[in-house]
């Protein structure tokens, strides 16, 4: 994965309509040979460089210059980001996001109201909001308010097995420098334009062990030490390549091996590798962690510019091996949480019940909030869809058996009454867990 990050700060303006022209002209004249260049570097070294994407300021950021107030307001800026990636050929643009850990702006309220919309009517676009932080605490209402919103974004695309919540993240401790969707945003303190590259090859790393099948974890951490360490010098001389080729800056290298749907490239099919029965089975956290570990360390070794998330994504609908663990009921929900507090990011394009309140979020806010870490979640409330039916996504985003959600559903009262707080905007500080 190739992301070029673009800031979008020069194009703030008071009129919304003249900022979406600037957007669009600064878009498609940046990256107008993104594709290109990473197609013909691609071929060069005989490295597939499999999506191409974009990311930008958070744009709730340059929405406030304009004074949007208004969901309907919001959804000019959505049309625009999802037109100029379009003319330029990218596979997505992250960045209709807000920052709202510890209190949010009318237009943040007006984006995060607009996101059903704009993940409806839009083909390309990828939102996030980051609701908690470690030195902020975690927002309770905006947790809440994303509860439904998350909702709302799959019941809006009910047509497309709820796609829309599948272009949503919601963090705790986000980072301005992730390439990978669809929670890539380009931070404030980051250059003009940089160019970052997300590495993946799990196939490469299960290929590896292979080679040391039965041996001590002492040896299949040294094997995939070796195997990182190829993979990340690689990624990052194809994306200086194309940095230097496209007259921009080399950003960082993220270390997060990232699955797809294909057979033999899943991070699920590694720890099986390492002596687990099955992905889900007793041993399955401790495994994440040492390739995790071992990962991070062989990336260090080969590259200075290691930055993003940088360990391992769990995708369920993104992970064949890990779809085939849900289907036959060896890994949970509850499994799944808990190797988030290992893993690159958390519950990440796991399919539930449409009836089911995303009530998760807190909890995920909760892990990354006390163990510093990056938390997120990506739930997809199927609409129309039971437990064990299958939703088909389709093309790198794969397909998945809908997960059953242990206990009672949460009803509708504790969110409103978390909702009816709004105005005095309920932060759970992270002092109050000392």
């Amino acid at each position: 994965t190739v992301t070029m990050g673009i800031s979008l700060l020069d194009c703030a303006d008071a009129d919304p309509r003249r900022a979406c022209e600037k957007i669009y002209e600064k878009i498609t004249r940046l990256a107008g040979r993104l594709v290109a260049v990473a197609d013909e570097v691609a071929a060069e070294y005989g490295v597939p460089v499999t999506n191409k994407r974009i990311s930008v300021t958070p744009i709730a950021l340059v929405a406030a210059a304009s004074g949007v107030q208004s969901p309907g307001g919001m959804l000019q800026f959505a049309h625009v980001l999802d037109r100029a990636a379009s003319e330029v050929g990218v596979d997505f643009i992250g960045g209709y996001s807000a920052l709202v850990d510890k209190g949010r702006t009318a237009t943040d309220q007006a984006l995060m109201e607009s996101l059903p919309a704009a993940l409806g009517v839009t083909d390309i676009v990828c939102a996030s909001v980051n609701v908690a932080s470690t030195r902020t605490g975690i927002n309770m209402a905006a947790v809440a308010q994303m509860g439904s919103v998350v909702r709302e974004c799959a019941w809006a695309t009910a047509d497309r097995g709820g796609l829309g919540a599948a272009k949503l993240v919601v963090f705790a401790n986000a980072v301005g420098d992730n390439p990978f969707m669809a929670g890539a945003f380009h931070g404030v303190n980051e250059p003009d334009v940089v160019l970052s590259v997300g590495v993946s090859g799990p196939g490469v790393v299960e290929r590896a062990l292979r080679t040391v099948r039965g041996r001590p974890f002492e040896e299949c951490a040294e094997v995939i030490k070796r195997a990182a360490f190829q993979i990340t010098r690689m990624g990052q001389l194809v994306g200086q390549t194309v940095a230097e080729r496209l007259g921009v800056r080399f950003g960082i290298i993220d270390l997060s091996l990232a699955p797809t749907s294909a057979v033999g490239d899943s991070v699920a099919a590694i720890l099986e590798e390492m002596g687990l029965s099955q992905v889900g089975a007793p041993g399955t956290t401790a495994a994440l962690a040492l390739l995790n570990d071992a990962v991070k360390k062989g990336g260090l070794m080969a590259c200075g510019s290691v930055g993003g998330l940088s360990g391992s994504f769990i995708p369920v609908s993104e992970d064949i091996n890990m779809i085939r663990a849900a289907q036959s009921g060896a890994i949970s929900l509850a499994k799944l949480e808990a190797m988030t507090a290992i893993c690159s990011v958390g519950l990440d394009m796991v399919a539930v019940p449409g009836d089911t309140p995303a009530a998760t979020i807190a909890d995920e806010c909760a892990i990354g909030v006390m163990n510093s870490k990056t938390t997120a979640v990506r739930l997809i409330p199927v609409p129309g869809k039971g437990v064990g039916e299958v939703v088909e996504f389709g093309g790198l985003l794969g397909w998945a058996p809908v997960m059953p959600v242990a206990g009672l559903p949460v009803g509708e009262a504790p969110v409103e009454g978390a909702e009816a707080v709004e105005g005095a905007e309920a932060v759970l500080s992270s002092a109050a867990f000392a």
